[in-house]
């Protein structure tokens, strides 16, 4: 599986979608937006899917969940928000660490241009 492939698809669903529609829609719309075009070019996509919190060996319900989780290795975070904010980039992070993956992406739809709300992560 080409992680670099599969990420690229995404920026490209992501800037077709923002081209569409614009800033201003809620979350829960681009969610489901870019979970559509994702599985039509494709790939296996989870939304919403329930992350667990694993604290010396319990296993707690904590009710984190991932926006979308492309080939069970990317992890999307979608926002609608004025700005990015160090705690977007940090809840991200967590969800790299408790689910596995190491490739993510930030995307928040709510700018003029879509060049300026994304944020590719590495943990």
């Amino acid at each position: 599986m080409d992680l670099e492939k599969i990420f690229r698809r995404i920026l490209d669903c992501s800037f077709k979608l923002h081209s569409a529609l614009g800033p201003g829609l809620l979350e829960s719309a681009y969610t489901e937006c870019l979970y559509y075009e994702l599985e039509r070019s494709g790939y296996k996509v989870e939304k919403q899917k329930p992350l667990p919190l694993i604290y010396k060996e319990v296993k707690l319900d904590a009710g984190y969940r991932i926006d979308l989780l492309v080939e069970n290795a990317i992890v999307i975070e979608i926002k609608s928000v004025d700005a990015l904010a160090e705690i977007h980039l940090a809840q991200i992070l967590t969800y790299l660490k408790l689910s596995g993956c190491k490739l993510g992406l930030l995307v928040n739809f709510n700018v003029a241009h879509l060049k300026e709300g994304i944020k590719r992560v590495v943990f």
